[in-house]
């Protein structure tokens, strides 16, 4: 019967090298996420999700799942800690993110006094396409909402506080700009009135109803709690034949839509948010598709990141 050799985990700080914490007797198949775990117990304000562990002050971060005996360390491992500060869940995220342009657009909307003139206080647009707008606007980010509760997956990650406060300013922003001027007084309709906003806001539903397909797809590619990463292929739903051309269908429905909108509202801010959504978006999908190109060997080799035949 084989002898089991433990490991020793001293833990640093990585700008004094005092010592934090010393682990005696750690299991050689301990995860990353368990030696967190233990130096929790040292320092209880320093929960798991706060943590990062370093080989190499220098380095990249350890990742949750690596295990400790298949790390370029001996029997004595010495790892580096930094505090990433307050975090937040996912799903905490999402839902601060959306519900905030849903709000915000309403205020506008309804006029609410101090915003326009105080003779315009509570008063209506003469003109439908507000109404209409206010309308997809709403159900946008109704469903974004609905979707972080019931469909989508998240893993146990977190996203820090700091980074959580520039994303609500960037959508609340954006929220407050767009619906500014497209609820002001003195907006006018699209050029081509009725038609363009109808075709617009066919594209637009269409895009919405992809969107949905595609991350309830996503939602069915893996099991609660699973990381375990699939190559996503269309289903039955023509919505997600879009998979036959792109890796991130959902980014290209999501851009559709807000093109759609743009189209709708004739307006430059709900443009140059559909720009800058289009750029971060465009990064994500590289970002994917490269991650399952280096993980699959049989990954379709016809498909882009998010725009057919072209990007």
């Amino acid at each position: 019967m084989s002898r089991v050799t433990f490991f020793e985990v001293e833990i640093l700080d990585p700008k004094t090298k005092r010592q934090l914490c010393f682990l005696d007797k750690v299991e050689p198949h301990s995860t990353i996420s368990e030696i967190k775990c233990l130096f929790h117990k040292s320092y209880p304000q320093w929960y798991p999700a706060r943590q990062s562990l370093w080989i190499d002050p220098k380095g990249k971060p350890l990742k949750d799942d690596e295990i400790l005996q298949s790390l370029p360390v001996g029997t004595t491992a010495t790892m580096y800690f930094k505090d990433l500060g307050p975090q937040l869940g996912w799903t905490m995220v999402f839902l601060a993110e959306y519900f905030g342009p849903l709000f915000i657009y309403l205020l506008f909307y309804f006029r609410v006094p101090y915003i326009y003139r105080h003779k315009y206080a509570f008063t209506s647009s003469p003109y439908p396409v507000v109404t209409l707008a206010c309308l997809c606007h709403s159900f946008h980010y109704s469903k974004r909402l609905i979707e972080t509760i019931f469909v989508h997956r998240f893993s146990h990650g977190t996203m820090p506080l700091r980074t959580i406060a520039r994303n609500c300013i960037y959508y609340w922003g954006f929220a407050a700009w767009v619906a500014y001027y497209i609820n002001h007084p003195l907006y006018t309709p699209p050029s081509y009135g009725d038609l363009q906003v109808n075709y617009a806001l066919a594209m637009f539903v269409v895009c919405e109803v992809g969107n949905f397909s595609i991350n309830l797809a996503l939602n069915n590619l893996r099991s609660e709690g699973s990381r375990l990463r699939k190559i996503p292929y269309p289903t039955k739903n023509p919505f997600t034949w879009l998979f036959f051309f792109v890796s991130c269908p959902n980014y290209t429905y999501e851009v559709g839509a807000w093109l759609s909108f743009t189209v709708m509202t004739q307006c430059v801010p709900v443009g140059l948010f559909t720009f800058v959504g289009f750029v971060q978006m465009t990064i994500w999908a590289r970002g994917k598709h490269g991650t399952y190109n280096r993980e699959f060997k049989d990954y379709p080799h016809f498909r882009m990141p998010i725009i057919p035949f072209f990007l």
